[in-house]
């Protein structure tokens, strides 16, 4: 399970369409669909049944205590050195520390309810593809989309997902709690 932050399907679209001349270049990661493209707030992997309904419970007064924000999906990086890339994500502008303040209030409901919480920082970030170890990388791909500039968008709500993961990744919509005093 994570909770996440979907961009609208225009900014989607946008970034799909910019991503596009890089999608066949030789050295491009394995490419995430569009329609998995979330800004994760917070990884929870498998939560046990029991805590699930605490959980649902918990996570709406901390976003009811998000003010509202605007975020653009602006420029790219890697996570990885140049020579061995990992991750090739999409970066995020706007109200950054707003949305920094909820991933946090969101690690601290997740603590409380004892599920184990990764002890690092918050990073904005959209996941745009995976390279693959021991396949041809090319770590300066992310470089050609460094002037990006996606369109401004209101953050609407903060959605529970779960993964089905297997031949045909999916994922399914738990519980979605507005960001009520968005724009």
């Amino acid at each position: 399970m994570f909770l996440a932050v979907d961009p609208p399907p225009a900014a989607l679209a946008d970034l799909d369409t910019a991503l596009s001349p890089l999608r066949e270049a030789p050295g491009a990661p394995r490419w995430t669909p569009a329609d998995r493209w979330h800004l994760t707030l917070l990884f929870l992997g498998h939560v046990p049944a029991d805590r699930q309904r605490p959980l649902t419970a918990a996570v709406a007064p901390a976003v009811a205590a998000t003010r509202p924000m605007s975020l653009q999906l602006a420029g790219a990086g890697r996570f990885g050195s140049l020579r061995r890339p990992a991750v090739f994500w999409a970066g995020v502008t706007g109200d950054v520390g707003e949305l920094r303040a909820l991933a946090g209030r969101l690690a601290g409901v997740a603590r409380a309810l004892r599920l184990p919480v990764e002890d690092r920082p918050f990073r904005a970030h959209l996941t745009l593809g995976r390279w693959r170890p021991g396949r041809p990388a090319d770590g300066t791909l992310p470089d050609r989309l460094a002037g990006y500039r996606g369109p401004v968008w209101p953050v609407a709500e903060v959605v529970l997902w779960r993964s089905h993961l297997g031949p045909a990744p999916r994922y399914e919509r738990l519980a979605g709690w507005p960001v009520t005093g968005s724009p």
